[in-house]
Formats: structure tokens, sequence, C-alpha cells
């Protein structure tokens, strides 16, 4: 992952060393859990069509989100999530393709062969996933989303960013939340193996931003079905100052920051031919990398001018496929006053499931949360209705059927 568990784990501890504060900690969760505040159904923000799809098809979203009792904010939610969540083992088909610019893309396939649902490869629906910001196909939200997704009888593929999938990169070029050039390259060559199989894009927080612009980017011509995104930052710049936060900084920001610089560090050879890697190597936010490395790769003016372009907040109305959005009030990552609740309200192919708690990519659910949550029982549901509901989901997001020729 993209931080040591035992440093998560020791950072969190050292906010709670002592036996009191442990105790007081232990019994205020527990009465908060009793008294039913966090026992809340989801608000699911969509036009009247997509919601009564959704409730016919994803029951998850009548449910009440009951998060772990002890874990009573979200981030802690977000913490015990990478320290405690189990990683399901995956066998995994890699391919590198080619980009026009010489470098190359790492794709892990689950080839799903004993699919009983769609034994015929060719017409065997695929998910295509979008992992986070310093994350691969070996995270633990991958691999959930994968066993969702294969029991299902369906196809995955997972898209690792440039540089991040053990392949060498091979273009002093890496990856972004606004450039939507390599997911093009990829969906291309998914839909060029199969071209009668559908493609449902699934992005997770940077992931989903890549996936939104992307979507508003091609309109129609996504070649996908439908998209699914869990804790997307909806707003970059409204992101970057809430993990500026001390106690942000402290617990997420500043592991971040370090992957981001150990990817740099890893490829420091091809990359130190267009940026100062040692600059760029002093960065304590990723707001400072992305000012250092970021922006100056993809030819941004500022960092501000990047943060705007990714913000996929303001393009949802040029999306044209069925959008299921997660997230949570309590995102440390992607504070609720970003979210784009007004333009989604507007939207017929736009829905948004809001939990009160949750944290980020977190959604922890028992009192042990090790396996499956919340997050993928919606991702699992939602993957399925778009699949073997085309027609139906096209009619709830007043989508028109393409005229065969």
């Amino acid at each position: 992952m993209f931080l040591s568990h035992f440093d998560l784990w020791r950072t969190y501890w050292d906010c709670l060393s002592r036996p009191y504060t442990v105790f007081i900690c232990s019994i205020t969760a527990a009465l908060y859990y009793l008294w039913g505040r966090k026992c809340q159904t989801p608000a699911l923000v969509s036009s009247q069509a997509f919601s009564a799809f959704l409730h016919k098809h994803c029951p998850v979203v009548s449910e009440p989100f009951i998060p772990t009792p002890w874990c009573w904010g979200g981030r802690i939610q977000t913490l015990v999530c990478a320290v405690l969540k189990s990683k399901p083992p995956v066998s995994y088909r890699n391919e590198l393709i080619g980009t026009i610019d010489g470098g190359q893309i790492s794709l892990d396939w689950v080839d799903n062969r004993e699919s009983a649902e769609y034994p015929e490869s060719c017409i065997r629906p695929t998910v295509l996933i979008l992992p986070g910001l310093t994350g691969n196909s070996k995270v633990s939200y991958v691999r959930h989303a994968i066993n969702q997704a294969t029991r299902r009888g369906y196809r995955v593929v997972v898209f690792n960013n440039r540089g991040l999938g053990g392949e060498e990169l091979l273009t002093p070029v890496t990856y972004c939340a606004a450039n939507t050039s390599d997911l093009e390259r990829v969906v291309h060559h998914v839909k060029e193996l199969y071209p009668h199989a559908p493609v449902l894009g699934a992005g997770v927080s940077l992931g989903g931003m890549l996936l939104l612009n992307y979507l508003a980017r091609k309109r129609t011509e996504s070649g996908m079905v439908a998209g699914f995104t869990i804790s997307v930052p909806w707003n970059a710049l409204k992101s970057a100052a809430s993990m500026e936060e001390p106690l942000n900084w402290l617990l997420f920001n500043k592991y971040l920051t370090n992957g981001l610089c150990q990817a740099v560090t890893r490829h420091r050879k091809v990359l130190e031919k267009v940026v100062d890697i040692d600059y760029v190597l002093k960065a304590q936010t990723i707001r400072e990398f992305d000012e250092r490395f970021t922006s100056l790769l993809f030819g941004y003016k500022s960092c501000t001018d990047y943060y705007h372009d990714a913000s996929p907040d303001h393009k949802l109305p040029n999306t044209s496929v069925p959008i299921m959005c997660l997230n949570a009030a309590d995102d440390p990552f992607s504070p609720q006053g970003a979210f784009p609740l007004t333009t989604i309200q507007s939207l017929p192919n736009v829905a948004m499931l809001l939990t009160a708690h949750g944290g980020h990519i977190a959604f922890l659910q028992g009192f042990f949360p090790r396996g499956e949550s919340y997050m993928e029982r919606l991702f699992g549901q939602f993957v399925q209705a778009a699949f073997e509901h085309p027609k139906e989901i096209k009619k709830a997001c007043g989508i028109k059927e393409k005229l065969s020729s």
C-alpha cells in the first residue's frame, strides 16, 4: 500500500496513548453507537426515475448504514480500514501495452474463464478498475471489488497508473487526474479485444476523478455503459485545503506525499530529464508535490490551474452514461461542502449515495471489519444492475438507445 500499516497504527495510537483517554473514547464510542445517531439511511441524491431503478435493483441504498461502533469518525474509519482490511487472494494476468509517446501501461486482468453466467469470453462483461492516488492492483479495495465482480460472472481489468504497476517508466510521463489520454488508450484496447462485451468503469478516489473527467470528455463516445465512483474528491482545491489541516496532514497527507516521492525516486533516471528531482523530493504536502512535479509535467501554468482542470464537480453535465457515486460526509480527503449536490439533482444520469459516516474508501461495518463492507456491497449490486438491465437503466437515466445500422 501507499503507507506502512505499522506507521498508521502507531500514529493513531500516539494520539490515544494514555489509558484514561482510551477508556473515555471507548465509552463515548459505545454510547454514540447505542444512541443510534450513526445508524442512518444514506441520502440518495438523484432524479426520481434513477432513484426508482436503484431502489429496485440495489437494495443496499434503502438500508441503514451502521458503521463499526468503535470507529466513531471519518479519520478513524480511514485509518482502521488501512490497517485491518483483508486482502483476498487474486491471481492476475499481466499485460503491458504501449502508448503513443513510447511509454507503457500495466494492466492486470482477471479473465474469469470459469464464469458460469458468461462462458463465452467475447460477450463477458468487463469491469475496468481505476485505483487511487498511489494505489494499484495489490491494494485491498481493488481485491474486494474484484471478488464482487468475478462471483457475478464478470471479467475485471485493473488499470495501473504509469510507474505504479511494477513496470519500468520508459518516458518522463506519469499520470494526473486531469489527463485522460492513458485511460482512452486502455478503453480502446479493451474494446478492441472484446468489441461485443460491455465495459463499466469503476474509479476510487483519484481514479474516480479520472473516470469522471474521461466520461465528461468523451460524452457519448466513452465506450462504457456506466460508471461507479468511491470517495471522489470533487474539488481538488478544497480537498487540498482539507488535507492540509494539521491532523489530516499528520495522519494522511505526509504519508501520501512520501508515497508519491518514493515513486519518483524509483524512476529518477527517467524523470530527472524534465524536473528537478531533489526539489520535488522536499515536498511536504500533496499540493507541494503537484506544484513541483505534476503541474509542470503536464504543462500547467500553476497548480491552481491543474486543480481546476482535475476537479470533476463542474463537468458532470457533460456525462452521458449512468453514474453512481458513493461519498461519506466525514471523509477527510473530500469535504462535504465540495459535493455537487445541486448539480447532481438536476441531472437524470448521475446519483450520489451520501452516508453520514464512512471516511475515505472505508465504510466499515461490523465489530471486526476485515471483510466485505458497505461500499463493496453497493459496488456489486450496481455493477450487476448496470450489466443485467441495460435498457432499464438507460430509460431511467433518460438515455436514448443508439439506432443499429
